[in-house]
């Protein structure tokens, strides 16, 4: 059901903005609204407040988010980590932010001097690595190479796709160098070729530019390496690596050592700054005298008291919560705020898609969540269908934990599967008519009628339109009650009072229409179909007070809206004839093995319908033919104040 919302405002001395927003953030009850437009005749004008007005929050953040990347993660005790965290919350936005900067003072250099070594060691094992990967490759071509001085060695590295760049670099290298070069290849792995060149110093920068040109990947080796046979470039890459290996160590213990020191309050600090910076997205909302802030806002009434309480704990006298007066128009454009069992979110969900209802409407979720089950349980009714629905809801909802909208569907089809269950138990149905061949579940009787949905077609067509009649009735006295809601807050009473008189003037209408059909089809005695032609007579009126001369056109369209249920009993007895065609062909084949293979893929076939086209109907009977008598729509979802993570802290 929607909760009833109140607007209220906060008002306090500036000196606790800070802790009041603090607060209110980690309660998460109040949406907040712009507190300097809300002014009314008589009341003193509000400014917005500004973000300077809170320091460099954002600034200091990035600082403490920094020194954090920059620590190795270390295992903390959680009650410690609370403990600072709230220590730290505690304190003025001054005092905090005071030692926010004496933290990152004393820790920023260090650790940037730290972090920039290490990716510097990091940077000289890697290129160590590639060296020796590289010359372990082309060490069998040693013999091939030139012992000459004022040679200059390069490795180029070519996909092993564009080998054909080497011939064009012969070619150049010819051009440039007068032919005072040497190329060899050898193959790296499968999909990459080493080329190896050799020429003259003096050609460098030209030989360079034109490698450049051609995008391939050039390995420079280091000059120290230059003029060296292979085998001591080997040795002095695995100093070189032993050393940078020593180093990085040497420098992961530093960090660490800080780590062991600070990681707890830098935590705690990241992620009361966290907080505050998302705060400061609702600084210009805040209103504000020359001494206090104001901040406005909506928040359910069930949460207003435990909201005061909080407040008065905290500050005492010096914060205080005022309930505004509304207009009636101001309530209408009150958030939406959905308040339902646990049963009931999937269907609210449904409707959050659909559009959010508006805060002076009756939720229509609780209904769709008792209807919409039943009619799907009507239309699959069969006790394997159920069962198969049912793990495969629970399979998914297993495998996809994170996927809100995967879960809220499945929950619908867990609730839907189990009355799936319940009337394939009345209809005796197991995969069709398994169960009843092999005499473990029979048809139950109700009065007088078996429940074969094979045979008894009409009493299922008469069911229908019952349930039609009913769920139609019932959303034509919703949107009455509706109605009468706008009366009692003095909101669009003309238009309220003339929509009482339509939906009044069908709920008679039908009836009147009911009773003659069946009084003429002698259902039902002679004489009412008088009674029903006075109904008829006495609702015209109505609805054209309500809706005008055409509004008698809806007579026409409700009407449709009850036949419309007439699905429930087509879509169910098609599910059971392809359930039963699926045994019978199963059955006439003369290798059990094929027979049974048919069975399962027509089954296979009629309970993936069974999933969607059921759920899908049973919808559209919701969102089409019952939502339709009451139900407009448009509202603003509730959005407080909070924690993205749900308002949990460290």
């Amino acid at each position: 059901m929607l909760q009833k919302m109140m607007k209220i405002q906060v008002i306090g001395p500036k000196k606790d903005l800070h802790n009041v927003l603090d607060l209110l953030y980690a309660k998460g009850t109040v949406q907040l609204e712009d507190a300097s437009t809300q002014v009314r005749p008589g009341e003193i004008s509000l400014k917005k407040m500004t973000a300077e007005q809170v320091g460099d929050i954002a600034a200091a953040l990035t600082k403490i988010g920094g020194i954090l990347l920059t620590l190795p993660k270390i295992k903390v005790d959680e009650k410690t980590v609370f403990t600072t965290y709230s220590a730290l919350r505690a304190q003025s936005q001054e005092d905090l932010l005071l030692r926010v900067n004496t933290v990152i003072d004393e820790l920023e250099p260090v650790t940037k001097s730290l972090a920039t070594e290490k990716s510097d060691l990091e940077i000289t094992l890697t290129n160590l690595t590639r060296y020796e990967k590289i010359i372990d490759k082309i060490r069998p071509l040693e013999s091939s190479l030139p012992a000459l001085e004022g040679f200059e060695v390069t490795v180029l590295l070519i996909q092993r796709e564009f080998k054909d760049v080497i011939d064009i670099i012969r070619n150049a290298l010819t051009e440039i160098t007068r032919n005072q070069f040497e190329l060899l290849s050898a193959d790296v792995d499968e999909s990459t070729i080493a080329a190896v060149t050799i020429f003259n110093k003096r050609y460098s920068e030209q030989v360079h530019n034109f490698v450049f040109t051609q995008n391939v990947n050039e390995v420079r080796l280091p000059p120290e390496y230059l003029g060296k046979p292979f085998n001591e470039i080997f040795s002095l890459i695995e100093t070189g690596k032993a050393t940078a290996t020593d180093e990085t160590t040497r420098v992961n213990t530093e960090l660490a050592k800080i780590s062991s020191t600070w990681y707890v309050e830098l935590s705690a600090l990241h992620q009361i700054l966290e907080e505050r910076n998302q705060e400061l997205s609702v600084f210009s909302k805040i209103g504000q005298t020359e001494y206090t802030f104001v901040i406005l806002g909506w928040i359910p009434k069930k949460s207003l008291k435990d909201t005061r309480t909080a407040l008065k704990d905290a500050f005492g006298g010096r914060v205080l919560v005022n309930e505004l007066i509304l207009t009636p128009d101001e309530m209408a454009n009150a958030p939406t705020f959905y308040d339902n069992p646990r049963f009931v979110k999937p269907f609210e969900y449904l409707m959050k898609v659909v559009s959010p209802a508006r805060s002076t409407e009756i939720d229509p979720s609780p209904l769709m969540a008792i209807f919409l089950p039943v009619f799907f349980g009507i239309m699959v009714g069969d006790i394997g269908y159920g069962l198969i629905i049912l793990a495969f809801s629970l399979i998914m909802k297993w495998k996809f934990p994170d996927r809100d909208w995967l879960q809220h569907l499945m929950n619908v089809l867990v609730i839907a599967s189990i009355w799936s269950i319940f009337f394939g138990y009345l209809y005796g149905e197991f995969f069709g008519d398994f169960g009843e061949m092999m005499g473990w579940i029979h048809p139950k009787t109700i009065f007088g009628v078996e429940l074969n949905r094979m045979e008894a077609i009409v009493p299922f067509l008469l069911l229908s339109i019952v349930i039609g009649v009913f769920h139609v009735f019932l959303g034509l006295t919703i949107g009455i009650v509706n109605a009468y809601t706008e009366i009692s807050c003095k909101r669009h009473v003309d238009k309220a009072k003339k929509h009482i008189c339509e939906k009044t003037g069908m709920i008679i209408v039908i009836t009147g229409l009911i009773l003659v059909i069946a009084a003429t089809a002698l259902a039902l005695p002679t004489p009412l179909v008088t009674t029903g032609a006075i109904l008829i007579i006495i609702a015209i009126p109505l609805i054209i007070i309500g809706g005008g001369v055409f509004g008698t056109f809806e007579i026409m369209s409700t009407v449709g809206n009850i036949l419309s249920y007439a699905r429930i009993m087509a879509i169910g007895t098609a599910s059971v004839i392809l359930a039963v065609v699926a045994n019978k062909l199963g059955g006439m084949m003369e290798v059990a093995l094929v027979g049974i293979l048919i069975a399962v893929l027509l089954h296979t076939l009629n309970i993936v319908l069974a999933m969607f086209s059921p759920f899908l109907h049973s919808l559209r009977l919701h969102l089409v033919e019952f939502d339709s008598k009451f139900y407009e729509g448009g509202g603003e979802m509730y959005k407080p104040f909070k924690k993205e993570n749900g308002g949990k802290s460290l």
